[in-house]
């Protein structure tokens, strides 16, 4: 199987518009390979939170619209990375607007959606995005051909009970687009080669470069194997890292090495002593 992670640059030079054309042009190149991942957040930045209102779009939106025809021309599973969705107000408040998501779209290579996620961890500790948008609260997998994608976005990487509710669902390859922070970088290569070993999953991870907002972005896109093996790691500017791996080493790690047979805890309540 092979997978293009576009690390894409969001600067503030470029129009949102230009920059979707910019990312179809991008997935269209990609014509050939199975699964294609954008970052998050890809059209704003991730720490453009003033833009989070006035950029917002429905969920079939002009983003919708740009990626499912990019995924049809180029024939591929597209995780389109993801962009601050507005949904209707339940108000009916005559402007309509309901609350805000950060919300992942994934394309078939027919352009169909497959699937959208919703992110369950805002970040912001009280600020910008955890006020800005919306929990999610479903956990979203996809069959592909070759392998099972569990989806999460950024800041989900810190919390593994995550991915182990996806691995429950039958996720073998993990997909995390991100805006990640440089001042954190050694956070992200971490968390990712743990989430990959702990769940036995490939896992791959996609970042932007450039700066949101005064914010410099970590870039360093990496697919990491169900051993934590660094199978291939982008450097700080804007890159597209094709990597070929074999779906089917994720069951012989699993049989190789049963760890997640001898799980206990989460898979039932254990007794109080009386």
């Amino acid at each position: 199987m092979r997978a293009s992670l576009i690390q894409m640059r969001v600067d503030e030079d470029e129009s949102v518009d230009s920059r979707r054309q910019r990312a179809a042009s991008l997935v269209r190149e990609q014509a050939g390979v199975d699964l294609v991942v954008l970052p998050e957040l890809w059209t704003t930045g991730a720490f453009a939170y003033e833009a989070f209102g006035t950029e917002a779009e429905p969920l079939e939106g002009p983003t919708y619209e740009a990626m499912a025809k990019a995924a049809s021309d180029a024939g591929v599973w597209l995780h389109a990375g993801s962009i601050p969705e507005r949904t209707p107000s339940d108000s009916g408040s005559a402007a309509g607007e309901g609350p805000l998501y950060n919300t992942s779209l994934i394309f078939s290579p027919s352009g169909e959606l497959a699937a959208a996620y919703r992110k369950i961890h805002r970040f912001g500790f009280d600020k910008g995005e955890a006020v800005l948008m919306g929990a999610g609260t479903e956990l979203v997998t996809v069959r592909l051909p070759e392998t099972t994608i569990g989806v999460a976005t950024c800041y989900d990487l810190r919390f593994p009970e995550l991915f182990r509710s996806l691995v429950d669902a039958g996720a073998e390859t993990l997909v995390i687009p991100a805006g990640w922070p440089e001042r954190r970088r050694s956070h992200w290569t971490l968390l990712a080669q743990a989430r990959a070993v702990e769940n036995q999953a490939y896992v791959l991870a996609c970042g932007t470069a450039g700066t949101h907002a005064g914010v410099p972005q970590a870039g360093h896109s990496i697919v990491v194997d169900p051993w934590g093996e660094v199978l291939a790691e982008a450097g700080a500017d804007e890159e597209i890292l094709t990597v070929e791996f074999d779906p089917g080493k994720v069951t012989t790690t699993r049989e190789q090495f049963p760890a997640l047979k001898d799980r206990v805890l989460g898979l039932e309540r254990p007794r109080r002593r009386p």
